[in-house]
């Protein structure tokens, strides 16, 4: 199993220090979330020269406009070109929201019977996240498959594979470890967005959250998942101070390793 860290950890950082952070804390590789960094420049060279730091295991196409990328579709097309042409294996996206009325998006989605004949053009791994839900008094999800078993049903449909996210899933069931288990028998997990949730906060470090995160570990050791882990972090769980990030990460690091192990 690779275990990533997802460069939105540390997103106030430019990306090339992301990954040497990354790679000083001993991380496979790394989740690569198109931002604005991606604007009005040469994209593939910059892969190519983040890459060179440490391995990128995946990319995150973007979940807002960036100038230059047009529409959630156009972005997602284009992230995969970008992965295929730099042998990165795997692209992951958001689904359509029903509250932003992304409806053109939403009629596309539904048209494409083949993810990853049509749009990963047989090259590079399409994924599809589960979302949270969201609100105080009233919670939702104001995007569209958010029932697990809709979204499995649709994934197995139409040839897309999944990325699970635990805080995402958490904020609509704190024991979501079935859920897991119905996504995981599906056979179309191939990659893990790890983090805690609690009290309203997503994407914080394990045990600052509710969710059984050591014991969904321990299942998931027993699953022989052998694909990627990716640690996806909220930028306000860490101090400004490097050092103290690095050792911070180090230290999520040996438990995901210790938790996960076989020996």
């Amino acid at each position: 199993m690779r275990i990533s860290l997802s460069t939105g950890t540390l997103f106030t950082f430019p990306l090339g220090k992301v990954m040497r952070i990354a790679r000083e804390a001993g991380f496979d590789g790394v989740e690569l979330i198109i931002n604005q960094d991606f604007q009005k420049v040469n994209c593939r060279k910059l892969i190519e020269e983040l890459a060179e730091i440490l391995p990128i295991n995946s990319i995150h196409a973007p979940f807002m406009p960036l100038d230059g990328w047009g529409g959630p579709i156009d972005s997602l097309e284009r992230c995969v070109e970008l992965a295929a042409g730099a042998g990165i294996p795997l692209v992951n996206f958001h689904p359509p929201s029903w509250m932003g009325f992304e409806i053109g998006f939403w009629r596309w989605l539904y048209r494409v019977m083949d993810f990853q004949k049509e749009v990963g053009r047989e090259t590079v791994i399409v994924t599809l996240e589960n979302m949270p839900w969201v609100g105080t008094r009233f919670r939702v999800n104001p995007h569209i498959l958010s029932s697990t078993e809709k979204l499995i049903e649709f994934i197995q449909e139409r040839n897309l594979y999944m990325t699970f996210d635990t805080t995402h899933m958490g904020s609509g069931k704190a024991n979501f470890i079935n859920d897991f288990y119905q996504c995981y028998n599906s056979g179309r997990i191939r990659n893990i967005h790890f983090s805690d949730y609690g009290h309203g906060r997503e994407h914080l470090i394990p045990g600052h959250g509710i969710l059984p995160l050591t014991r969904f570990l321990n299942h998931l050791r027993s699953t022989d998942y052998a694909d990627t882990l990716t640690l996806e972090l909220s930028p306000e769980e860490f101090p400004r101070d490097e050092r103290i990030i690095v050792e911070s990460l180090r230290e999520i690091l040996q438990y995901l390793r210790r938790e996960t192990s076989l020996v």
